[in-house]
């Protein structure tokens, strides 16, 4: 039976599970399940207990995040269109990194979002479409934090200082706005790699690893320091075949 309303530690490891994998705005609680949703996630995803000891339980209310994720359902009753048992905390949180990328890689929340914050003002003056662009950077900045769980995926780095979200394809090279906001046209970089991959002095090959251009300095290549290749979506290799064909250094 679930614990309604949460404990504290229920209610701590269900926000806790939540926002390190995406899903960072708690909507609330009802009947002992807390809701989350993401900026750069589509849908709710909702979490409970039985207890502090387990087990645990998910509820999704997006169907082609369900079969994607090809979980068998739980009977139990509650929000969403599918709930799921856990056993373990662990369990759990071994499937919600597959459950936001695959929320993520749905329709593009960050375009909305800067459809609507853009909406009726000017671009006719460069003054006014740099502001519109630096909106869209920011949105798109804070996306690429959600999706890459606020790390470099090369470095590990999580220092926001010192990550750049990097668009694959240059934001005056997208041929839209949807193009500009989309998650998959964008790499959460180190402030090093992401000033090389700005500069076409490096870029990365279907598997993650990077490659690196004769015109980078052997001295610059040492520093370039990464520990396992980036882990890519088919819509990242499209953009990233561009990048190599258009904009790396050969």
């Amino acid at each position: 039976m679930i614990e309604s309303p949460q404990s504290f530690i229920v209610s701590t490891e269900c926000s806790k599970a939540a926002e390190q994998h995406g899903f960072r705005r708690r909507l609330g609680e009802t009947d002992g399940w807390a809701a989350f949703q993401s900026t750069t996630a589509q849908g709710t995803i909702w979490l409970a207990a039985e207890g502090p000891a387990g087990p645990w339980f998910l509820a999704l209310d997006h169907g082609g995040v369900i079969t994607e994720a090809g979980l068998a359902a739980d009977p139990l009753q509650g929000p969403g269109l599918s709930r799921f048992r856990f056993g373990t905390m662990r369990e759990l949180y071994l499937i919600l990194p597959r459950i936001y990328r695959l929320a993520a890689s749905l329709p593009d929340a960050p375009l909305r979002t800067f459809q609507a914050k853009v909406q009726g003002l000017p671009r006719t003056t460069e003054t006014e479409r740099l502001v519109v662009q630096r909106i869209g950077q920011d949105i798109f900045r804070t996306s690429l934090l959600e999706y890459w769980n606020g790390q470099c995926p090369l470095t590990g780095i999580t220092d926001t200082a010192l990550v750049r979200a990097s668009h694959i394809i240059p934001w005056k090279d997208c041929a839209s706005d949807a193009e500009r906001l989309d998650i998959h046209n964008g790499l959460l970089l180190s402030a090093l790699w992401d000033a090389a991959f700005d500069r076409g002095l490096v870029t990365f090959d279907d598997e993650g690893r990077p490659q690196f251009s004769p015109a980078l300095s052997e001295t610059a290549r040492a520093e370039l320091r990464w520990d396992v290749p980036i882990q890519l979506t088919d819509k990242h290799r499209e953009k990233l075949a561009w990048h190599r064909a258009h904009h790396f250094l050969n």
